[in-house]
């Protein structure tokens, strides 16, 4: 039997307009201040992953340095900070994790545009709380994956390629990543 889920912002106690104590259930994704009338909506945090795949097919994964899934398989990819488009925010995080640069634009090795593929909805676990994320998926191919190899920089422990065909969901240590490999097996996307 499935434990019921909690309210998104049962650790929220005081309203974040006029620190009242008196921050109240609203429905299922918002809290309420009777005292000033505020009412805060709990949506989603934008977030990005992409496929780096090269001519021969393999794919550049991360092995995650710190928890949520320490150790296990990731993308490169990471959270879309604000004034970020998904676009920016995928490239940004592609620089910060692998050194991909998209400065130098498609130059350097880069066959083609970051292309978006799909967005998961996923719930991601950070210091004690569960931030709920829309994952949304881009792929991009270099002419081969092997410059990127090796120590990760940012929170990745290392870089490694895999053909893509070979790749495992069960691998994979978030939820979404799971399945958007999957995905990408059975619509064949890349």
């Amino acid at each position: 039997m499935q434990e019921p889920r909690k309210h998104p912002l049962e650790q929220f106690h005081f309203c974040p307009k006029c620190g009242s104590p008196n921050f109240a259930v609203n429905n299922e994704k918002s809290k309420v201040c009777p005292d000033c009338g505020f009412v805060y909506y709990f949506n989603p945090s934008a977030a990005t992953a992409v496929f780096v795949t090269d001519r021969r097919n393999d794919l550049l994964v991360s092995i995650r340095g710190k928890e949520p899934a320490e150790g296990l398989y990731d993308l490169p990819g990471g959270f879309v900070d604000q004034f970020e488009t998904a676009r920016e925010g995928a490239a940004r995080e592609l620089f910060e994790e692998t050194g991909i640069d998209f400065k130098r634009g498609l130059s350097g090795g880069i066959l083609s545009p970051l292309r978006y593929l799909f967005s998961i909805p996923n719930i991601y676990p950070y210091s004690g709380f569960e931030v709920h994320t829309l994952d949304l998926f881009f792929h991009l191919e270099v002419e081969t994956i092997d410059p990127y190899l090796g120590p990760g920089f940012d929170d990745v422990r290392e870089l490694i390629k895999i053909p893509l065909s070979e790749t495992v969901p069960e691998d994979f240590g978030l939820a979404s990543m799971k399945k958007a490999i999957a995905m990408v097996h059975e619509k064949r996307l890349i």
